[in-house]
Parts: C-alpha cells; structure tokens; sequence
C-alpha cells in the first residue's frame, strides 16, 4: 500500500453555523456542496486536492493537544488577524514560533475548541518577529524525553 497524500481531515464542532463563520470568514476557505448526509456537515477546499470536512456531533469532546495544521501564504496578516481576534492560543503548544529551519507556527481554537496549527515558510516582517509573542526555537515542554526521530536540519517542510 502506498499513501499519495492526505485527501482531507475531519473535524467535530459542536456548532456547525459558528463553525461555519470560522473557517470561511477567518479562514477564509471556500465551501464545498457535502453529499447527503442526516447530519450537519460542511466541506472546505484547501487546495485542488485537499479538503476539510466541519461536522457537528455535540457529545463529542475535541483534542487539547492533538491538532490539523493549514499552511499559510502570508503569515503576518494570519498572525495579525488572530491576535486581534484573541484565538491564539499558547497553552497547549506555548507562544507563536519562528522555528529553527525558518518557519513559524501559530495554533488557534476553533469555536468548538479544536486546536488548528497555522504554519508559514518564507520571509517574515522583522517587526512580526520582533513581537513580544513570538519566540524563537521550538516549544520546550520540560519531559526530557528524546525518544522518536531528532536531526538538527529538521523542518516542517519535506517536499521530495
């Protein structure tokens, strides 16, 4: 068996019209027709490929940790945008990250409380980077636990 790419992610929300007003007036993404389906859901296009599919099931319990990351085009404006709506949230991944290949990783909540990871590789404002929000370098979590694969040239980004 060989995977050829994450066709999409779903998400439960436990409100689809709060849901909706994220995704589409945040984030901007276009909506998609859904197939019949005897409950409320909502497809978004990432790109030509990918999708997001939103699903309200309000007994359901999001992640505090686990999260779907969305590569952004322009970080400053996402970073600008989300400060000022006050969805950043630092908990459970720490602050805003200029990381050590260069990019930067911002997570946010949902209105249903899902963690998404807004990530950006390319050059970046210096004032944004000088912001009081932004640290550099990776999340420190304080385990002191190193098991998994570490390099130092490692990035979010593995094209082939």
């Amino acid at each position: 068996m060989e995977i050829a790419a994450i066709h999409h992610v779903a998400l439960v929300v436990d409100n689809l019209e709060r849901a909706q007003d994220f995704y589409a007036g945040v984030l901007g993404l276009e909506a998609l027709p859904a197939f019949g389906f005897d409950y409320p859901t909502q497809f978004y296009r990432i790109n030509e490929t990918q999708q997001l599919h939103i699903t309200e099931w309000p007994d359901d319990r999001p992640s505090y940790r686990g999260h779907v990351c969305l590569a952004l085009t322009s970080f400053e404006e996402a970073f600008s945008r989300c400060k000022e709506l006050g969805i950043v949230d630092t908990a459970p991944w720490g602050n805003p990250h200029h990381m050590p290949d260069g990019s930067m990783q911002i997570f946010v909540r949902d209105p249903s409380g899902n963690l998404i990871e807004l990530s950006y590789r390319g050059a970046v404002d210096p004032a944004v980077l000088a912001d009081p929000l932004i640290e550099e370098g990776t999340y420190v979590s304080g385990r002191n636990d190193a098991r998994g694969g570490r390099s130092p040239d490692a990035t979010l980004y593995h094209e082939r």
